[in-house]
């Protein structure tokens, strides 16, 4: 064992010592830690659950939560803590569903499968691309997975291949500058970038 490692719990004592979890900073109230709680949850508290957690009593909770709702619409907050499956959650408003649901669906399209990824990196590098010089690179039929990243709007048909029969030429959208956090195809790494260095 190293000196380094000898020192650690003497530091973490230390650090304990400084922190004194009876005595809270004067700023922290019942009130704002059922706020950070509720906040914190990504689920609906019972009231029971809440008063347990924060340390009080639930008629304590009831208050503190028409409290904090009545400090949200004063300052227009754009949420509120609502009453939901028997228990308080923190809500947006409804009239903010608009811009959420762009942000659920950037989510949506962020979630891909690592062969969806790999084609939609090729396409991206590689465009105007056909669909043959896609499988060439990848050794595997694609065909699916385009129609899966045309679908969450990530790649679109751009043109036809001057070559026989035609062939659609695929490239990436505005969606896929969106979701990446792009400027321009400019953006994108170099692909040397990319490459691993050697070990």
């Amino acid at each position: 064992m190293t000196e380094e490692h000898e020192q650690q719990p003497e530091i973490q004592a230390e650090i304990e010592n400084k922190i004194d979890l009876s005595q809270p900073p004067p700023d922290v109230t019942v009130e704002s830690v059922t706020e950070a709680v509720l906040f914190a949850s990504d689920e609906p508290l019972r009231e029971a659950r809440l008063a347990d957690i924060v340390g009080t009593s639930a008629s304590q909770i009831r208050q503190h939560i028409k409290n904090l709702n009545d400090k949200y619409q004063a300052n227009n907050n754009a949420f509120r803590i609502e009453q939901i499956a028997g228990g308080y959650q923190m809500m947006t408003l409804s009239h903010y569903n608009h811009w959420l649901q762009k942000l659920l669906r950037a989510r949506d399209a962020g979630k891909l499968s690592p062969a969806a990824l790999e084609t939609l990196a090729i396409i991206a590098y590689k465009q105007p691309i056909i669909r043959a010089d896609i499988e060439t690179i990848r050794g595997v039929a694609v065909g699916e997975i385009i129609r899966t990243l045309m679908y969450k709007g990530l790649v679109k048909i751009i043109g036809r291949a001057e070559v026989v029969g035609r062939p659609l030429l695929y490239g990436t959208t505005k969606k896929f500058l969106e979701v990446f956090g792009l400027n321009s195809l400019k953006d994108l790494p170099k692909i040397e970038e990319l490459k691993k260095p050697p070990t």
